[in-house]
């Protein structure tokens, strides 16, 4: 005889709360998001189109809802509702904010909302981890890696490449902001990584003097034009995926985490399939290089461009969730849902 169902108990879990649960444990949550793919890949997934909310007044802004359902052993629903405003960034502000919610599978009932700008950006940074392990068989594992786009993104990026065994020679940082490339180079010596850290005033310079090459910026459109400037084969990020014009990403061997959400809203590969009419340029998902479906031609530039799927910030936020309810901190809102009765 089937349980009878009972309403969940609705947490909301505080971003010190969410940086507690993941510290140290990135290893685990770039096994978690591998695994993830893998459900999605078989279809134990939904994962439907981003919602963009866009602003005529604020054109730069935007703010997306990201839907999605995860099947798996430990089922969950939810929602991600991530803004980003760049113009944040001048008051010296984060340009992203987010909530995610996690909706029970057996009820609908929402059980848990959770600060959620460390959590996407840790899914983010996890992702590039799994890429760059996984794209760089074959080719020797890259030792200089450059930094294009020096905020919170980058950050996790290093952090997360750093915790899973990558160790180089030579870090290089290009940013917009002479500031911000000076803060993050400050980060990166504070951490003591051992490798060389230039600041690089010119863009081309550091892709050129980069064997792994990070894009992590706020870009709109593409402003990196040149096929040339890749010429030695690097491994490249493409994590902001707006970066590449239409002839790099032609010129490269292009992997994605999820064909229809990638070739979208006006991202590098969106515009190479306007430009070409079809989508012979992709060579296949990061699923598919991990099924070992697909393996890219090492002395060729491979980019990796993930448009980001809603159910790795699923499968990051339960383990947050299942993780503080283990700690003892979750923080219940007693009758948050009041009226239960259905005939009053």
């Amino acid at each position: 005889m089937p349980q009878p169902l009972t309403v969940p108990p609705f947490a909301v879990i505080s971003g010190a709360q969410v940086e507690r649960a993941l510290r140290g444990r990135e290893a685990e949550i770039v096994d978690l998001v591998e695994a993830t793919y893998r459900l999605h890949a078989d279809g134990d997934s939904v994962n439907p189109p981003s919602y963009f909310l866009r602003f005529p007044d604020r054109p730069a802004s935007r703010i997306i809802a990201l839907p999605a359902s995860l099947g798996g052993p430990e089922p969950v629903d939810g929602l991600k509702w991530i803004s980003s405003f760049p113009d944040n960034v001048r008051s010296g502000l984060p340009r992203a904010s987010a909530v995610l919610i996690l909706n029970d599978h057996d009820t609908g009932y929402p059980f848990a909302c959770l600060e959620s700008s460390i959590i996407s950006a840790t899914r983010t940074a996890a992702s590039a981890a799994l890429a760059a392990d996984r794209l760089c068989l074959g080719r020797r594992r890259p030792t200089r890696v450059g930094f294009f786009g020096t905020g919170l993104i980058a950050r996790y990026i290093h952090t997360y490449l750093a915790a899973t065994g990558w160790v180089f020679d030579e870090i290089g940082v290009h940013d917009l902001s002479a500031d911000s490339a000076t803060g993050f180079r400050d980060h990166l010596e504070r951490t003591g990584t051992g490798a060389r850290v230039t600041v690089h005033g010119d863009a081309e310079e550091l892709v050129r003097s980069s064997d792994l090459v990070v894009f992590a910026t706020v870009a709109g459109e593409p402003h990196v034009t040149d096929p040339a400037w890749f010429g030695h084969g690097p491994l490249v990020l493409h994590v902001s995926l707006r970066d590449l014009a239409p002839e790099v990403i032609l010129a490269s061997t292009n992997i994605v985490d999820d064909v229809d959400h990638c070739l979208k809203a006006e991202t590098s590969p969106h515009l190479a399939e306007r430009l070409t009419g079809n989508r012979d340029f992709l060579h296949g998902t990061l699923a598919d290089v991990l099924a070992g479906r697909v393996t890219p031609d090492p002395d060729r530039t491979v980019v990796f461009s993930p448009f980001g799927l809603g159910v790795l910030d699923l499968a990051v936020g339960r383990f947050v969730h299942d993780e503080t309810v283990r700690r003892g901190e979750l923080r219940v809102v007693e009758d948050f849902f009041h009226d239960l009765r259905r005939h009053g």
